[in-house]
């Protein structure tokens, strides 16, 4: 019997099992410890897959990031709830939802034909007039750029809806040990440097926008827990400007290739490569600004306000 055979069918076999523990929890902080583990069985499965793109997107955010913002909103809401305290009409809707969701998936994967060319061949022959030379960045950024840059405003979304529900002050972020901190402080440049390069390399090899923010995230996010950096009022207006730039910078690229002949996101061949990159960078500090928001949790505050508010 094959060895991978049986390692990816006891992977399979995992992730049933992780998802099913993740619902059953009563303990909510189990559940997202679960959460976390799930999302890097998951990225595993990516890998399997012949998926290093996903796969690092996966780790990153889906089990990274997401699993912090997840223990950060345990912390605020104290911890204490459970599954159990859920009023049943809302787990019935959610049940009712979450089938009706899969059994539509299950539909679309039943008619889908069991082979097919795919698009592998179009997109071949198209990729050297994408701007890049890895074909999930040529999908992302050219051939299906409006998707993503309604991704991008999903983000921006996001970070607004937070931001414009949580004014009232909340308690202040946990401090890290000074094992933890030290560390962290040691990690940080060198996490810059992995999230830089992911974007770098997502040109010509797996990485890109998503996978560099996430990573760049994480640096906020551990600045964030060692204290190293401290959001303040005078701070409100850069990161307004961070939040926005991805999605303004996206669009206004798209606009202006538009002109003309052309249509929106038809890149000039000379300039397809420099306007994906500019999109790239600018998309990834988008990011990494968003997801250090949204753990944070909230617009900052003066420090008058917030003395006033605890008292």
């Amino acid at each position: 019997m094959d060895a991978m055979l049986v390692f990816d069918v006891a992977l399979a076999l995992a992730l049933v099992g992780l998802a099913w523990a993740v619902l059953a929890a009563e303990d909510l902080f189990a559940a997202v410890v679960l959460f976390i583990v799930f999302g890097l069985m998951t990225a595993l499965a990516w890998v399997r897959l012949a998926a290093p793109d996903v796969a690092l997107a996966e780790a990153a955010i889906g089990a990274g990031v997401t699993g912090a913002l997840l223990l950060a909103t345990l912390r605020r809401i104290g911890g204490a709830e459970s599954a159990e305290t859920t009023p049943r009409p809302v787990l019935i809707g959610v049940g009712a939802l979450a089938a009706a969701v899969t059994s539509g998936l299950g539909a679309a994967f039943l008619a889908a034909p069991a082979q097919g060319p795919g698009l592998e061949a179009a997109i071949a022959a198209n990729l050297a007039a994408s701007g890049v030379e890895h074909p999930v960045t040529a999908v992302l950024l050219n051939y299906r750029a409006y998707d993503t840059l309604m991704e991008v405003v999903v983000l921006f979304a996001a970070v607004v809806a937070v931001w414009s529900v949580a004014q009232a002050p909340e308690p202040a972020t946990p401090l890290l040990g000074p094992l933890h901190a030290g560390f962290a402080r040691v990690a940080l440049p060198a996490a810059v440097v992995v999230g830089a390069y992911l974007l770098w390399a997502g040109a010509t090899m797996p990485g890109g926008a998503f996978q560099g923010g996430a990573v760049l995230g994480a640096v906020a996010i551990l600045a964030l827990l060692a204290r190293d950096y401290v959001p303040a009022p005078a701070h409100r207006a850069w990161a307004r400007g961070a939040f926005l730039a991805g999605t303004a910078v996206f669009a206004l690229v798209a606009a202006g290739v538009g002109f003309g002949p052309r249509m929106a996101f038809e890149y000039p061949p000379a300039l397809a490569k420099p306007l994906i990159l500019l999109i790239e960078a600018v998309v990834t500090l988008s990011i990494a600004a968003t997801l250090a928001a949204l753990f944070f949790g909230r617009e900052p505050e003066p420090l008058g306000v917030e003395v006033e508010a605890r008292k």
